[in-house]
């Protein structure tokens, strides 16, 4: 498995994962219509845009095997004053899971989390509906700090949990891992 930095060519592949993983794993947490019909319009026009022209803070990383997408991950470095670089999006393809793919991924972006935003603590943002992803957060030490409600681009409002960890290497501690960048 290679991991690398995503391109604007890989808008395509990576939109259509999210809304592959968004359709198989929010099936009764965001609407059906919105699954059904508008999911892959939406995320074309969300990676087509984060590819296009970055901000600064913006890494999205691929993992590839064979030239087929295995998995990605975006964050945005110092998103926040408090919580600091958000880790906007983490999703595997449905035969890559169980391979190492998520772990690969969440080590080389906490290296660049290390290395562009050092003083910075990590956090992200889960669906409480979706147990798989928060059980996943807690096994890695994340802190469920805040719950709020998101407006989901379906038009409903879904509780979503915000786990943080306050620096890369907390984050790595969950998977056995130490930071060396």
């Amino acid at each position: 498995m290679e991991i690398k930095v995503a391109g604007y060519k890989d808008y395509e592949r990576i939109a259509h994962l999210h809304a592959q993983s968004w359709k198989t794993y929010y099936q009764g947490i965001l609407g059906a219509e919105y699954l059904a019909n508008e999911v892959i319009d939406d995320r074309l026009v969300i990676w087509q845009t984060r590819l296009i022209n970055p901000p600064f803070n913006q890494h999205v990383l691929i993992a590839e095997e064979k030239g087929e997408l295995c998995g990605f991950i975006c964050a945005f470095g110092n998103h926040d004053f408090e919580k600091g670089t958000i880790v906007d999006a983490l999703h595997i393809n449905a035969n890559d899971r169980g391979r190492g793919t998520g772990k690969a991924l969440i080590i080389e972006m906490a290296k660049w989390i290390e290395q562009h935003f050092p003083s910075n603590g990590v956090y992200l943002e889960a669906m409480a509906d979706n147990k798989q992803a928060t059980g996943f957060y807690e096994h890695l030490g994340g802190q469920n700090s805040l719950e709020r409600l998101w407006d989901a681009p379906c038009g409903h409002q879904i509780t979503e949990l915000v786990y943080t960890w306050p620096s890369p290497a907390k984050l790595l501690e969950g998977l056995n891992v130490k930071l060396t960048v």
